[in-house]
């Protein structure tokens, strides 16, 4: 593994880490960190592949937006509407 890929591990564990200690406590946030590490090491035995860190942690409200974005996506294919009939026409 890469420096820059242990340091995403280490990074990221501690991120989760600290985010669930500080709303449940130090000892579910040690399960939790410890559960995470195993489910990680587990993919990759069991699909061969190395690991690959998400680019980027997005807090709660972020995630929150992207699934209202990817809903509204999909109920404008699902209705079969135009970019001009919603007034997004660009020049």
């Amino acid at each position: 593994m890469e420096y820059n890929q242990a340091f995403a591990v280490i990074f990221g564990l501690k991120f989760t880490f600290r985010c669930i200690a500080f709303r449940k406590g130090r000892q579910a946030a040690v399960s939790a960190t410890a559960r995470k590490l195993a489910v990680i090491i587990w993919h990759m035995l069991t699909y061969r592949i190395p690991y690959n860190p998400p680019t980027q942690y997005l807090f709660l409200d972020e995630k929150r937006k992207l699934k209202l974005v990817q809903r509204i996506r999909k109920n404008i294919a699902k209705l079969d509407l135009k970019p001009e009939e919603l007034g997004f026409a660009t020049a």
